[in-house]
């Protein structure tokens, strides 16, 4: 019974740290979003897909615009308006631009979102 009682307590610590990382993480993303914040990127990017795994279920609140047309050999009107030459690219509210995968600590300190 003892072990019972710590298997659930382990279980029960794991389900409180993941619930409380993804809701850091949501507000991470939607203060990216808030301040003007844009990730550039293409469906079959290998890199893009490696930086929306870092957001986990949050990237869904990155102010994310694709740039590959459904057949994943041209680029949209925006993209190529705005000069988009990798995936992934990063750009600030001020219009800086990064490109590649970023960690989010990193972007935390380019944009003085709060990973917590």
């Amino acid at each position: 019974m003892k072990y019972f009682i710590i298997i659930v307590l382990c279980i029960l610590s794991l389900f409180l740290v993941g619930c409380s990382s993804k809701a850091s993480y949501d507000l991470f993303a939607t203060c990216l979003t808030e301040n003007g914040v844009k990730m550039y990127g293409a469906f079959w990017c290998s890199h893009c897909t490696e930086q929306k795994k870092l957001f986990g279920d949050s990237f869904q609140y990155v102010n994310y615009v694709e740039c590959s047309l459904p057949d994943g050999k041209s680029q949209t009107e925006l993209c190529s308006k705005e000069e988009i030459s990798s995936y992934p690219t990063w750009e600030l509210g001020d219009g800086t631009r990064f490109a590649g995968v970023i960690g989010l600590e990193d972007l935390s300190q380019r944009t003085n979102c709060s990973l917590q």
